[in-house]
């Protein structure tokens, strides 16, 4: 019962906390490309890991031209990308740990960046074990009238280790 309790409690908290994170990516970060790609990045795994994919869904850019390479496949446009991640999370265990201290951020012009990192997903059952994969994963932030937005992500097996 105390798990049971333990766990509504992070529920509780994780949901709290992408809501807090769901709004525009502040303004002064608005000057700063690089800090404005790490913040909508932190904003997108903050949602992903609550599970929340309405969340996500604000956070990637509402385009066709939206695109996420996983897997080596090719997923065209948000509602794709969302249905796609929504088989993924169904998983009992589902968790993004990114490595924000090896994060890059490579601004291109005061709109756009690029945001490169390592990251491990952990991903599995409670009795069938978790498997935890490394990716490296390379996202393009762009700043629209709405606010900072995921326009592509581009993840791929980390070999480095």
């Amino acid at each position: 019962m105390i798990r049971d309790h333990g766990k509504a409690a992070i529920a509780a908290l994780a949901l709290f906390v992408v809501t807090l994170l769901a709004g525009a990516v502040p303004a002064q970060a608005a000057d700063d490309p690089a800090s404005a790609s790490r913040l909508v990045y932190q904003r997108f795994v903050a949602a992903q890991n609550a599970g929340d994919l309405a969340a996500v869904e604000a956070i990637l850019l509402d385009s066709p031209n939206f695109l996420w390479v996983s897997d080596g496949m090719s997923i065209w446009g948000r509602a794709a990308t969302l249905a796609r991640m929504a088989l993924f999370q169904q998983a009992e265990i589902w968790h993004v740990d990114p490595d924000l201290t090896k994060a890059v951020a490579v601004p291109l012009d005061d709109k756009t960046a690029f945001l490169h990192l390592p990251l491990v997903l952990a991903i599995g059952s409670k009795t069938g074990g978790v498997d935890r994969v490394k990716f490296l994963v390379s996202v393009l932030c762009v700043e629209t009238a709405q606010g900072w937005r995921i326009a592509a992500l581009f993840t791929t097996g980390d070999k480095t280790s």
